[in-house]
């Protein structure tokens, strides 16, 4: 009975240290990519066992929440966004499903007459300016996109004079009386230019994502036509399928 007694107590004192570290990383005392404290220091903060400690820690590993890097030690695992395909939701809004904290740097906003690829697939006439605004999107502060978004003048008008670090642009636009009711949308693969790279933390020529997003509103109306490249090592889609 003392023997058993000690095993659930042990299974115990581990899972609490699991559970605190969860919640320390939720809580962003851990952030993403930082080294973890050592073993010994784990020990005197939780008044444990090295064994307990690893056997957390093991578990962390085995969940994705943690990873070991050889020769380096063990950080904290910038955990994966997934996107759904099933709903027109901006990224803000995906975010917060999901519980995470999104945020924006703006990098650009201009009122353009270039970009005549774009003015066409809004049917803006050729001579007239187009909004654009390109942001790097964070989840619970990982750089997880480049996000730039093209806008008929109008409408860009009523986007310009907000705050654009922090705005949902489909909330602004549903305050004003504007509806998205579709979107078509096309994802291919590309690499990161080095600039590009620099932003997100990643290297070079690495694997990205790119989504190009045509939406519409009352009357097949074209709205907003927005290309988001995303880390894929940091976003994934996710699509249910039924037969």
């Amino acid at each position: 009975m003392g023997s058993r007694s000690k095993s659930v107590k042990s299974i115990s004192l581990y899972i609490r240290v699991k559970d605190t570290i969860i919640k320390q990383i939720q809580e962003r005392k851990w952030k993403p990519n930082a080294m973890i404290p050592t073993e010994t220091e784990l020990m005197k903060e939780f008044d444990v066992s090295r064994t307990t400690i690893r056997q957390a820690i093991s578990i962390l590993v085995q969940e994705g929440i943690l990873e070991r890097q050889q020769g380096k030690g063990t950080i904290v695992k910038p955990q994966l966004f997934v996107g759904s395909l099933s709903k027109l939701k901006g990224f803000a809004e995906e975010a917060r499903e999901k519980g995470m904290v999104p945020s924006s740097k703006l990098l650009l906003v201009t009122m353009s007459r270039d970009f005549p690829y774009e003015k066409s697939v809004l049917q803006v006439p050729v001579d007239e300016e187009i909004l654009v605004i390109e942001r790097l999107r964070f989840a619970n502060q990982t750089p997880i996109a480049i996000e730039r978004s093209f806008w008929p003048k109008k409408i860009g008008e009523l986007l310009v004079c907000q705050d654009l670090n922090n705005s949902t642009f489909y909330e602004i636009l549903e305050e004003n009386h504007i509806f998205l009711k579709h979107a078509k949308e096309k994802i291919s693969a590309v690499n990161a230019t080095l600039f590009e790279a620099d932003l997100l933390g990643i290297r070079g020529g690495q694997a990205m994502l790119k989504m190009e997003r045509f939406s519409f509103g009352n009357g097949d109306q074209p709205i907003e036509f927005t290309t988001t490249k995303f880390s894929s090592e940091k976003y994934t889609y996710h699509i249910d399928l039924m037969r």
